[in-house]
């Protein structure tokens, strides 16, 4: 049995955007379970997740107020299919990471985060798979506005993509 799972992060809305692309409208319909790295900024992208979705699971990000706090945890954790894992909002920089991570997430298999807006996809030496999907809404400096499509299967993260919206 497989598990299809999409990451979302850094969705700033209605700050960066009015409305979460109709791509990832899409793919929350397609997927078994939809995980957002935090950074709603409004309840309503959290209505409409937890709405639309199979299943969600979400953390509070840095620009998430007390609305949001109040029903997201700051870390999650959880295992799918077989693999252990965790979503955190930020990771601090960069330099480091996946030594940080493992320390952190010591008996964690998938570890997803949001924050910089930049995606990320490396297995630490631990063998922590650390994932982050960019933002779908902010693009920053980024060519493109992103989020991750990924397939869990029998403990075993089976396959990872990213999805590059079109420019809005």
């Amino acid at each position: 049995m497989t598990t299809s799972v999409l990451l979302l992060a850094d969705t700033h809305l209605p700050k960066r955007a009015k409305v979460l692309p109709d791509p990832v409208l899409r793919a929350i319909d397609d997927v078994d379970v939809v995980i957002h790295a935090g950074d709603w900024v409004d309840v309503a992208t959290l209505d409409l997740l937890e709405s639309r979705a199979r299943r969600l699971v979400g953390v509070a990000g840095n620009n998430d107020g007390p609305d949001l706090r109040t029903r997201l945890p700051e870390i999650a954790r959880l295992r799918l299919d077989g693999v252990d894992l965790a979503v955190v909002h930020e990771t601090g920089s960069a330099t480091g990471r996946e030594k940080r991570m493992d320390v952190a997430f010591p008996d964690t298999d998938l570890l997803v985060f949001g924050h910089s807006h930049i995606p990320w996809n490396t297995t630490s030496t631990a063998g922590l798979r650390l994932l982050n999907p960019g933002s779908p809404t902010d693009r920053r400096r980024q060519p493109y506005a992103t989020f991750m499509r990924v397939v869990l299967d029998d403990g075993r993260v089976d396959s990872v993509s990213l999805e590059r919206l079109p420019p809005r």
